[in-house]
């Protein structure tokens, strides 16, 4: 089960540098145009998508800062995003490689931000973390898209054949 784990935080740290260095691409204007994605821009959905993370990772590890809205924007530009969203990737990565068996198939309590204490398994948690992402970059796809942008292969399996995901085929 940690493998599977392993695999996905790895994914979804390549999924979101190909994501961004594709974002990379698109003027200021682009950048922050609101093209009917349910975050609206390109801005606000790597903006969601960094948040997300971030109240996540601060409920399984206590530690970190955890922003109290799903709409906070952390960064308004793409490169301090960049740096922030490498940063919380690599903490995610580092984080899943450290758990135990016992980690994953455990319970883990946190409180939500209606102040509900919720009890859950770390394995189910996780699998909502990384289908959130990939939920949320599948609509960075769309906004490149309507901005005439080329198409962008996120699928897990293109990962699996990349030099970074051989080890998880």
């Amino acid at each position: 089960m940690k493998r599977h784990f392993m695999m996905f935080a790895a994914y979804n740290q390549w999924a979101n540098n190909r994501l961004y260095n594709a974002a990379a691409d698109l003027t200021d204007e682009e950048f922050n145009r609101n093209t009917g994605a349910f975050f609206g821009s390109m801005m606000g959905t790597l903006n969601h998508l960094l948040v997300t993370d971030r109240i996540w990772m601060k409920r399984f590890t206590g530690e970190g800062d955890a922003p109290s809205a799903l709409d906070a924007i952390i960064q308004k530009a793409l490169p301090a995003l960049w740096v922030a969203r490498e940063t919380e990737d690599k903490r995610i990565v580092d984080w899943v490689e450290r758990l135990g068996d016992a980690d994953i198939a455990g319970r883990f309590s946190y409180l939500t931000a209606d102040m509900r204490t919720i009890s859950q398994r770390l394995a189910p948690a996780l699998d909502h973390v990384f289908n959130h992402q990939t939920h949320h970059r599948g609509q960075a796809h769309m906004i490149l898209t309507v901005l005439g942008r080329p198409s962008l292969s996120l699928d897990l399996m293109y990962f699996q054949r990349a030099e970074e995901g051989r080890a998880y085929a």
